[in-house]
């Protein structure tokens, strides 16, 4: 997983980056609202990790930014102010969760998590359809068949966890780290190859219905509705 953590108190930001990367995660910090518009720019992050009370652009404006440019990363908000007024605004403003300072990390580590979850939308809600598709490609989540066409394809429930994540996420880039932590655990090595293995063998079993499934240089995979470009 890779996460945004924009703090400008050194010692919290170490502490929380030294804890998240024990975990196996991948850590990013800015000490600054400004630096991080740039970063988010940038590349891709799982969740972002907002201070509120910020130098220059607060966590209130960052937060109000990235909405209006329809940025939709899930924002863990976090705050000395620990009043019920503060969270609400917090949470009016575009946050998706508020966690009041001081904090014990492993509500941090589970808030974040919970995040990560919701926003790939992994689990099913019960009013989401219960076959995916996108082009010929087509999963039924409760017979767990996989057609491409009409032919059915033979996969491993791995594979097909793969199939549901990109079905369910048209176009939506997830990173190798993201992939791991959602079907193989947070714990999972984040230096192994088991994505790029199992991205390759799920291209190879769907035939022309893998040409979709795109490598996006230095970001991770997504499975593009209209197939590559």
């Amino acid at each position: 997983m890779n996460i945004l953590l924009v703090e400008d108190e050194a010692r919290v930001a170490d502490f929380v980056q030294r804890g998240l990367k024990a975990e196996g995660w991948s850590v990013s910090v800015a000490p600054t609202g400004e630096l991080a518009l740039v970063m988010i720019a940038d590349a891709y992050f799982d969740v972002i990790v907002l201070d509120l009370m910020l130098p220059g652009i607060s966590g209130q404006d960052v937060c109000r930014r990235l909405r209006a440019k329809k940025n939709r990363t899930p924002i863990l908000m976090l705050s000395a102010l620990a009043d019920v007024e503060d969270r609400v605004a917090g949470l009016r403003m575009g946050a998706d969760d508020y966690l009041p300072k001081p904090f014990d990390f492993d509500e941090l580590m589970a808030r974040i998590e919970a995040l990560a979850r919701r926003s790939v939308g992994f689990e099913e809600s019960a009013s989401a359809p219960h076959v995916l598709t996108s082009g010929a490609l087509s999963f039924d989540t409760r017979s767990l068949e996989v057609r491409c066409g009409d032919t059915p394809i033979n996969l491993t429930p791995k594979e097909r966890d793969l199939v549901k994540l990109f079905l369910g996420n048209p176009r939506k880039i997830f990173s190798r780290e993201r992939i791991l932590s959602t079907l193989w655990g947070i714990n999972e090595d984040p230096q192994t190859n088991v994505v790029d293995v199992y991205i390759g063998r799920l291209r190879k079993k769907l035939g022309p219905c893998g040409e979709p499934i795109e490598t996006v240089r230095g970001a991770g995979y997504r499975y593009a509705e209209n197939g590559p470009g």
